[in-house]
């Protein structure tokens, strides 16, 4: 494998040149450092997509380096690599981050989406954007594809704006909308489902406080990544795939019930965690914001979710303290 330096305006990426590139259909994948860009571009590359992925602060291996907010790095991307679909997970998922920094949310959740669907558009590139559940207000569920959106707080505010510049740069782009997700996660901090697991593991010495008011529809990465490529795969040879989908798992828990859902898949004791049935401080979230997901169905574009027990703790068992624990249950 050779390397070469590539130097375009606002960044500079070490670019890995193999030297039987494979050919046929070609993704790129960006935010692919991040949770479920992870997932996406793994499952492109096990289809055999040429699949490339893009990162910025997490720049790492294979990973190609790419200020997103600059327009002609962008460009410059597009036109080296030459992508038949892209899949845009970069994004600040954040809520709270988004509430202390929105103008950087803005930039990245709308502007640059604005930017990359607009190359995508004169390139010809099937265009798919991941948004939130959050652009719903909670309060009338399930949500279908057409019901107007209201979400309440500026993360969901940043995500609808970058739908509609998909569709403003993009007509014919697809946008996927799922809700909280978990997965292989590098620290435990990385999804807002795992982060509960050092309360669980802490047992009856302490007691730890969780909502059990919003009520959340926890997605496997893995699940929402072998959509993408349904999508992408379909919407290769039928022009009409385009526009909103939902995608969500069916098990409705809340904060309290996924860890109470942990401590049972590990055989951890429950009693410690206590529910909190008033809504909890800080960023303003949706009560219930389920999908209804029966438009992706109806297209034979989804998959089974796969049950929360199962993989949660194929995420979970390498963040325990004893590792032989896999051996004994995977064996």
């Amino acid at each position: 494998m050779a390397s070469r330096i590539s130097f375009s305006p606002g960044h500079v990426a070490l670019v890995k040149e193999e030297m039987a590139a494979p050919s046929g259909r070609g993704v790129l994948v960006t935010g692919a450092s991040g949770l479920l860009g992870r997932a996406v571009l793994a499952e492109f590359q096990k289809g055999g997509w040429r699949a490339v992925g893009t990162a910025y602060s997490r720049a790492r291996g294979s990973l190609l380096r790419c200020d997103l907010l600059d327009e002609e790095a962008v460009r410059s991307l597009l036109n080296q690599h030459k992508p038949d679909v892209i899949v845009h997970c970069a994004a600040e998922r954040r809520p709270d981050v988004v509430a202390r920094h929105p103008e950087a949310a803005e930039n990245l959740n709308v502007h640059a989406t604005g930017a990359l669907a607009k190359e995508a558009a004169a390139a010809g590139v099937v265009f798919l954007y991941i948004s939130t559940d959050y652009v719903f207000d909670g309060r009338r569920p399930p949500y279908g594809e057409d019901d107007a959106p209201n979400p309440l707080n500026q993360y969901g505010r940043s995500k609808l704006a970058g739908e509609r510049e998909t569709f403003r740069q993009c007509p014919g782009a697809v946008v996927l909308r799922v809700p909280i997700l978990y997965g292989e996660v590098e620290s435990v901090a990385e999804s807002a489902v795992t982060v509960l697991w050092p309360g669980v593991q802490q047992g009856a010495a302490e007691s730890c406080v969780l909502d059990h008011c919003q009520q959340r529809f926890p997605t496997y990465t893995g699940d929402v990544a072998a959509v993408c490529r349904n999508i992408a795969e379909r919407s290769l040879q039928d022009a009409s795939v385009q526009g909103i989908f939902h995608f969500s798992s069916k098990e409705q828990m809340t904060k309290y019930q996924m860890a109470v859902a942990m401590a049972t898949a590990f055989n951890l004791p429950s009693t410690h965690l206590i529910p909190l049935t008033e809504a909890p401080p800080g960023v303003t979230r949706p009560q219930n914001a389920q999908l209804d997901c029966s438009r992706l169905q109806l297209m034979g574009l989804g998959v089974e979710p796969r049950p929360f027990s199962d993989t949660i703790t194929s995420c979970l068992w390498p963040f325990l303290p004893d590792k032989r624990w896999r051996q004994t249950v995977f064996h």
